[in-house]
């Protein structure tokens, strides 16, 4: 299937594994040319070298922290002087750190929302004023399904993601006439190092070992098994794509079943 976008260009955040990486590679492999950014300077040339080795497209590794507003004007411009211009951006960030809803402080809480919420403001903020230059553009945003069904212990994600949600649809009501569609993307329990995290954390605190934990938040699950990164970079390839041409202003969970809600 054709997808319509070899030869684009893609920004990529957090892409130097999981989720940001799997997206990444699926791009290439329709003939997306892109940058991808991380703070792990190891990783992410290492991701950039693995793509390239494998596909005939251009990869442009920028060493990105997304909590410094002056580091992401930098990533664009550099995105911009490489490549010309910018027709897909794929916001993604880790994940805030969990425990009881009341254990956080004021700083905890402020790095959360600069992380998850303000870069994804600032990213959108640089990013659409090119994309409405071409009359083209496509955003994809990686959220998470606790802004749709909170999870235990996940205070700050289930807050701070509800907000990306509503910066999206907003944005996406402003700009569809030019073309450019903005979607967020809610992964369920996805197999990254963040996931193993928790579970072990998880896990530790119950006495339980690392594949009993697993398992037993594997059977919550109406699938009964925790999803890919690819399977969650299928969809967000496919909203990056000329196919998905009246999508805009939606959140679509991937999540083998486990949010409850009829929206």
């Amino acid at each position: 299937m054709n997808l319509g976008i070899t030869g684009k260009t893609a920004l990529v955040s957090a892409a130097s594994r999981g989720i940001g990486k799997a997206i990444a590679i699926g791009l290439a492999k329709e003939g997306v040319n892109m940058v991808i950014c991380a703070r792990n300077e190891a990783g992410l040339r290492s991701t950039a070298r693995e793509i390239e080795s494998s596909h005939t497209v251009k990869i442009l590794p920028v060493v990105t922290d997304l909590t410094k507003g002056s580091e992401v004007k930098s990533l664009i411009e550099a995105t911009v002087d490489h490549f010309g211009w910018i027709d897909i951006l794929i916001t993604n960030a880790g994940g805030p750190p969990t425990g009881p809803s009341l254990s956080f402080s004021d700083l905890e809480w402020e790095h959360a929302m600069v992380l998850n919420l303000l870069s994804t403001v600032r990213l959108c903020r640089e990013v659409i004023p090119i994309m409405k230059r071409q009359g083209w553009g496509r955003i994809v945003n990686m959220v998470s399904v606790a802004a749709k069904q909170p999870l235990d212990d996940m205070v700050l994600s289930n807050s701070i993601r509800a907000g990306v949600i509503g910066l999206a649809k907003t944005l996406s009501q402003e700009v569809a006439h030019e073309n450019i569609l903005i979607n967020s993307i809610c992964p369920g329990w996805i197999l990254t190092d963040r996931l193993v995290s928790i579970v072990k954390k998880s896990a530790e605190s119950q006495g339980k070992t690392y594949e009993s934990a697993l398992a037993s938040l594997s059977a919550g699950i109406p699938m009964k098994r925790c999803g890919t990164p690819e399977e969650v970079a299928n969809l967000a390839i496919f909203l990056a794509s000329e196919l998905a041409s009246y999508i805009t202003g939606t959140t679509i969970q991937v999540d083998g079943g486990l949010v409850k809600g009829l929206l």
